[in-house]
């Protein structure tokens, strides 16, 4: 496959695609996709991931005592802009699993090529104890882990 920027060979594990038809919505004065969109999907594309290896965010929340996984960082770079009309293919993976969080890595690829490439940096938050409406990081379960080191 081509690509315009420079985004790794995907690893093993479990990798999530979906094919989003840009919508007019989506786009700015110019014509082209508004920037902002693009880290909305980035955002639903990670649920899907962990949807994909059987933990939808209720089952996260629930299972694992979380308010969920809040974004302390992201970066997008943009290769080539999307259009109106255009589909594009949404590609996210783990990137790198921490102690107290994870880095997921997205690909939005258009005729075969590298349109964007980024990621985001999640903490696995729950409620601070110490601190009423407060939330605190938590370890990542082995398990979450493992249920993506298993999918192929």
């Amino acid at each position: 496959m081509e690509t315009g920027g420079s985004a790794p060979p995907p690893p093993v594990g479990a990798i999530f695609r979906r094919e989003v038809r840009i919508e007019w919505g989506n786009c700015d004065p110019a014509g082209i996709v508004f920037y902002p969109r693009y880290l909305e999907l980035f955002d639903a594309n990670t649920a899907y991931l962990f949807e994909s290896v059987g933990l939808p965010k209720p089952t996260l929340v629930k299972t694992y005592d979380i308010v969920g996984m809040p974004i302390v960082d992201v970066q997008a770079k943009f290769f080539m802009p999307s259009t109106f009309g255009d589909r594009i293919t949404v590609e996210s993976r783990i990137g790198e699993w921490r102690r107290s969080g994870l880095r997921v890595d997205h690909r939005l690829l258009k005729e075969g090529k590298v349109a964007v490439e980024g990621y985001e940096s999640r903490v696995w938050a729950g409620k601070d104890p110490e601190k009423p409406g407060g939330i605190r990081t938590k370890p990542v379960p082995q398990e979450v882990i493992d249920r993506f080191n298993s999918a192929h």
